[in-house]
């Protein structure tokens, strides 16, 4: 009930395109279905509707693909420097961020696990480093740092700057979340 004002309206904003009655988003590895009759998000693998959430998000995002995703500016930001994240650090910190480092503090090369399940690469950044393909053209670093005698280990997960063009600031708080339940 708490999300069925932001389900409707991306359903109805959705409606103003001439849009086949199923369309598919491929979320991380993970494909899902649009019935606009139904107006439901389904998993493509299960047949089962995905938890609101995790609708909104594809939703917003098919929106945006829609009108057409912006170009990817390679300039890599972290949650506190997008415009609007007053009052949503400490959610990012609790449903992002601690999931990585309590899962990945201590063995950091056990994220390159998530090669094999998810469009990712490794990369030269931090200690050890991956991006990962949220959406197509929704790209999250996932950086690791690993602790030593005077500091813990410390994660992260940046955005292409162009993110916050295509979710708002609460959007992304739950894909970093989804980001970080996943891997």
């Amino acid at each position: 009930m708490a999300y069925e004002a932001a389900l409707n309206l991306a359903w109805q904003e959705l409606e103003n395109f001439r849009l086949p009655n199923n369309l598919a988003i491929k979320f991380l590895s993970y494909e899902y279905a649009l019935d606009f009759k139904e107006r439901k998000v389904i998993s493509s693998s299960s047949g089962t509707p995905a938890k609101d959430f995790i609708s909104i998000l594809i939703l917003h995002y098919a929106v945006s693909k829609i009108k057409g995703l912006p170009l990817l500016s390679a300039e890599w930001v972290s949650f506190k420097e997008l415009s609007g994240v007053e009052g949503y650090a400490a959610a990012f910190r609790q449903r992002a961020i601690e999931p990585i480092i309590k899962k990945y503090g201590k063995n950091p090369e056990g994220i390159l696990d998530i090669l094999e399940k998810f469009p990712a690469k490794r990369v030269n950044y931090a200690d050890l480093a991956v991006v990962l393909e949220a959406f197509e053209g929704v790209p999250a670093l996932i950086t690791l740092w690993r602790g030593d005698e005077e500091f813990g280990p410390e994660a992260n997960i940046l955005f292409d700057k162009s993110i916050s063009r295509i979710f708002c600031i609460e959007d992304i708080v739950v894909l970093a979340g989804m980001v970080a339940s996943k891997i």
